[in-house]
């Protein structure tokens, strides 16, 4: 039997389907990209993980009173990370 290509194309497709997507990364390079891409990202997580996550995003501004845009700095902080990775530094440092 001859090769098929479109049977190779139709079978590769059909595997890429099946996998898992990959995480929302954060993207603090504008206020309107940060606040949607939070939103997927939040999504992304189970359950269990997204007061964490929300507890990360709300503390920021804690850490520097001085901060005069405090959402610039939540933008440069979690920009970049994927929720897991937010809810994990959060977690790291609440010890």
């Amino acid at each position: 039997m001859p090769p098929r290509p479109g049977l190779s194309l139709a079978l590769a497709a059909a595997l890429a389907a099946c996998s898992p997507a990959a995480p929302t990364v954060i993207d603090g390079s504008s206020p309107q990209r940060f606040e949607e891409t939070v939103a997927q990202a939040r999504a992304d997580l189970p359950a269990a993980d997204r007061l964490d996550f929300d507890r990360a995003l709300a503390g920021v501004p804690a850490r520097r009173y001085a901060d005069r845009d405090p959402d610039a700095r939540r933008r440069t902080t979690f920009g970049g990370q994927t929720a897991a990775q937010v809810v994990e530094d959060y977690r790291r440092r609440a010890r």
